[in-house]
């Protein structure tokens, strides 16, 4: 057997309530940023918010998370499709790539039909800067729809 990709997840304060549904359920069936792990087995060895605007937690999350074991940590989708997406997330991304030397993908599970709609009609994403933010957990339409 081999060795399973650890992974961690951030997510946004403002779902700190979360139960992780939509990023659990994507993990196992492999949906969404989670699919560059289809021949792959994967273990979740963290799972932390951010700690509110700034990201207060981002700097403190990375340790336990490499204490642990993580190869990769996930940014949770929940900071790009909430509104206001966070404006920190390349931040967040380029600082636990600099500070832990680990691989930070932007999405979790598969962005949902009805937030792809809201935000289009909002003119969020229409900055070519949102595509590769967007790219790992955009997926197709009846994939949208069944995390809606």
């Amino acid at each position: 057997m081999s060795n399973p990709v650890k992974i961690g997840i951030v997510i946004c304060d403002r779902y700190r309530t979360c139960a992780g549904g939509k990023c659990l359920r994507s993990m196992r069936e492999r949906a969404g940023a989670f699919s560059i792990y289809a021949d792959k087995e994967i273990e979740l060895v963290g799972y932390a918010t951010c700690n509110g605007c700034p990201g207060g937690n981002v700097e403190y999350l990375g340790d336990e998370m490499v204490k642990n074991g993580v190869d990769v940590i996930h940014l949770a989708t929940g900071l790009i499709v909430g509104y206001p997406p966070c404006p920190y997330i390349g931040t967040f991304k380029s600082f636990l790539e600099s500070r832990y030397g680990v691989e930070v993908v932007v999405g979790t599970h598969p962005i949902p039909e009805k937030y792809l709609d809201m935000h289009t009609k909002l003119g969020t994403w229409e900055d070519p800067e949102w595509q590769p933010v967007l790219e790992a957990a955009m997926s197709d339409e009846p994939i949208r729809k069944a995390y809606d």
